[in-house]
């Protein structure tokens, strides 16, 4: 028996300011636990949240605590239409942040990506539905660092960041 396969590539829509976090997840429950994991990391970050069902009514599940990141998040998801896929946008915080915690989420079975970038999914369509098969994350390299480019990134992480003052 030969299946076949349609690729699609879907662009997301972060909104300025704001990072993205994409990824596979396999229970109902996933908006719940997600919510709690970033409302409990920063009394600051705003967040929203959508996850793709995959059985039984399959309906975009959403939560967050910023109106308009939900409904971006959603539109996100639409877009994807890939079920048991979760769309994180994030506001007032950085991936870093959270990553390990959504990582150790019970429901959590990968990350995709975790960026500020522009960013497209790959997503492959069969008979039976679609499915997130990667990402483009931002744009291919330009070259090497030299001492220029090693002082600036030390700078940043340093001075604008604040890690390891």
């Amino acid at each position: 028996m030969s299946a076949k396969i349609k690729l699609d590539v879907v662009d997301m829509f972060i909104p300025d300011g704001c990072n993205i976090i994409l990824g596979q997840s396999h229970f109902i429950k996933t908006v719940e636990d997600l919510y709690e994991v970033l409302v409990t990391t920063s009394p600051y970050l705003e967040f929203g949240i959508a996850f793709n069902e995959a059985s039984g009514p399959c309906l975009i599940r959403k939560d967050g605590n910023a109106e308009d990141l939900i409904e971006a998040a959603v539109e996100n998801a639409k877009k994807i239409s890939a079920g048991h896929v979760f769309v994180i946008l994030l506001r007032k915080g950085y991936p870093i942040n959270v990553l390990n915690k959504i990582k150790s989420c019970q429901e959590v079975c990968r990350i995709y990506a975790a960026t500020a970038n522009s960013l497209q999914v790959v997503v492959a369509e069969t008979e039976q539905g679609r499915g997130v098969i990667g990402v483009v994350d931002g744009a291919p390299p330009k070259g090497v660092e030299g001492p220029g480019e090693i002082a600036e990134r030390k700078k940043l992480l340093r001075d604008i960041i604040g890690y390891k003052r």
